[in-house]
Parts: C-alpha cells; sequence; structure tokens
C-alpha cells in the first residue's frame, strides 16, 4: 500500500513538473488555429481582437488557467487568452506573407500533436474508427454574442464581468 502511495506521488509530482508554466516576461506563441484575446479573464469579457496560429505574444501575468499577453509586434494590445492556447516552444511562419503554409485541418491537428499520418496508423490498427463525428465537433462555431446570452439566460457566474 505504501509503495502505491509513493508511486502515485511520484507520478503527481512529475506532472506538475512538466505541466508548462508560464512567468511575467515569457516570449510564448499562439499554437491553436485561432483564440479570442478577451478584455478580462472572466466568462464574460468582451473580445478584444482574434490571435492566429504562430503569433508571438508576451506574457504580461498569469491568473490560475489564463494568461494576460501582450502583442510584440503591430498594435501590441492586450488581453487574456486561456494558457493551454500557448506554447512556449518557437513557431515560424513561413515567409508567403506572414501566412501559415498548411489547412486549417493541418493546423487543428498541429495544436493538438496530432497528425494525419498518426490518424492513418490509429484508423489501420482499428478499422472501426469513425472521425466524422469529431470533425463536425470541430466544425462548431459559437459567436461571442451566443456565448453572452448563454452565460446570462443560464445565471452563470462570471456574467456580471
Amino acid at each position: 500500500m505504501k509503495r502505491k502511495i509513493l508511486l502515485f506521488l511520484c507520478m503527481l509530482m512529475s506532472v506538475s513538473v512538466f505541466a508548462a508554466s508560464f512567468k511575467k516576461g515569457d516570449k510564448v506563441y499562439v499554437s491553436v488555429k485561432t483564440v479570442t484575446l478577451k478584455s478580462t479573464d472572466g466568462a464574460g469579457a468582451k473580445k478584444v481582437l482574434d490571435l492566429s496560429y504562430g503569433d508571438e505574444l508576451k506574457v504580461v501575468s498569469v491568473s490560475g488557467k489564463n494568461i494576460q499577453v501582450q502583442q510584440t509586434g503591430g498594435s501590441k494590445k492586450s488581453g487574456w487568452i486561456p494558457s493551454n492556447s500557448v506554447t512556449k516552444k518557437k513557431i515560424v511562419k513561413t515567409s508567403s506573407g506572414g501566412k501559415v503554409s498548411a489547412n486549417s485541418s493541418e493546423l487543428a491537428l498541429a495544436g493538438k500533436g496530432f497528425t494525419e499520418e498518426s490518424e492513418k496508423v490509429m484508423q489501420a490498427a482499428d478499422e472501426d474508427i469513425d472521425y466524422s463525428k469529431v470533425d463536425a465537433v470541430e466544425s462548431v462555431s459559437v459567436s461571442d454574442s451566443e456565448i453572452q446570452s448563454f452565460i446570462k439566460e443560464g445565471h452563470l457566474k462570471g456574467a456580471g464581468k
């Protein structure tokens, strides 16, 4: 029993060591296709602008699962995003007008560390795997006004922010 508890504690400590931790001044890069920069870290925050895969940002502060960031170039706007939307690994855009040379499916997979090749391997291992439902869920888009209405109508925490 003691051995199981010790093993569990070691696993827990190793997870926290490897978890991405950000601190003020860190350079981070958007690791998802798009993420909305919000005015506060609350659920009812107003949209500042949309950021794209590979955009470089500077960490201003950290609050729970959200980080406050500032653009490093251009308008230097700042706001809040989920910390799991960025990485410290540098993401380099191509020279073709600053666009990433990948389609939206590849960007989504890259953000999750999942490639078309790995999908094919998984499908070959189990022919019954059907990704159409996953694709359908990933294609759903909800506007900020719909989110705000949902929060207000449901009397959810953060509706006043």
